[in-house]
């Protein structure tokens, strides 16, 4: 797919010592407010779950972040490997939780089911997992998606994309890679083709169909600038390539939201019920 012809580069730079003390201070605060004092994040392998580690364990001390494994059985030993060079470079508490004899029953009952069905029920399942731990350690379940996933829709609803709070989920990807490299993230780690590791050979941007690089610069036109398609066009983005970004930020806008209640009264929760501005926090 033709994704751009003549546009000038955009500079998605960001100060990492700003954004390092943003961040870290917001993980802070949010486990403060609630009284808890331990994260859990599941750690895959991949850049954005690596670099919400180095955060948390900057946050928190590294005993008290529970980085959580759980390969299914097709999942790439390379995830499992780079998981651990993770662990071992912050000294992070860890454990590892297969999900395979917890989602195998469920698949075997839809023998043609399709790779995105079983991704989600992958994804899902790992929810679950964090969310009992979290129930059982009283941790707070920290969030993994970036910017650049959020805006698109790629992820799992009440899968990948559920948490307590998300430090990264105003970083588009570039900048995710570029606050990891200052953070020390492991080479092998940044460098390698994101994937959610779902078959073998799945990278996310095969499945988009750009690279994150070029719709990154798209999105902050978008969103951050406000520009309409034409506008877009016009600084150089081929049309068909604008459009199709536009559409599928539209279609996963229910993602991004919570689940619209039907309004029956005056203080309807969501609408006019805001509990931190109701209760004069």
């Amino acid at each position: 797919m033709t994704t751009s012809s003549s546009h000038q580069p955009i500079d998605l730079t960001i100060n990492p010592e700003l954004a390092t003390q943003l961040l870290v201070g917001f993980i802070q605060s949010e486990l403060e407010r609630v009284g808890i004092h331990q994260a859990i994040l599941g750690l895959s392998g991949g850049l954005d779950s690596a670099l919400v580690c180095a955060l948390a364990a900057k946050a928190l001390g590294p005993r008290n972040v529970l980085a959580v494994r759980m390969p299914y059985r097709t999942s790439s030993p390379e995830s499992m490997q780079h998981a651990q060079l993770v662990i071992d470079w912050l000294g992070v508490e860890s454990t590892t939780l297969p999900i395979s004899d917890m989602v195998d029953p469920l698949l075997a009952k839809f023998p043609d089911m399709d790779n995105t069905r079983r991704g989600n029920i992958m994804a899902r399942m790992r929810m679950i997992v964090l969310y009992d731990l979290s129930a059982a350690s009283r941790g707070l379940v920290i969030g993994t998606g970036n910017k650049t996933e959020i805006l698109l829709g790629y992820s799992t609803l009440y899968g990948d994309s559920a948490c307590a709070i998300n430090p990264i989920g105003d970083l588009y990807k570039t900048q995710v890679r570029q606050l990891a490299r200052e953070l020390g993230v492991p080479d092998a780690i940044i460098q390698k083709p994101p994937t959610a590791d779902l078959f073998a050979g799945q990278t996310d941007e095969g499945d988009l169909g750009y690279t994150y690089a070029e719709v990154d610069q798209l999105l902050f036109l978008l969103v951050d600038q406000r520009y309409s398609i034409k506008d877009c066009v016009e600084a150089g983005f081929a049309g068909e390539f604008v459009e199709k970004v536009v559409e599928r930020i539209k279609r996963s806008q229910f993602k991004r939201v919570l689940p619209p209640i039907a309004k029956l009264t005056n203080r309807t929760v969501g609408y006019d019920f805001l509990y931190l501005r109701d209760w004069g926090t």
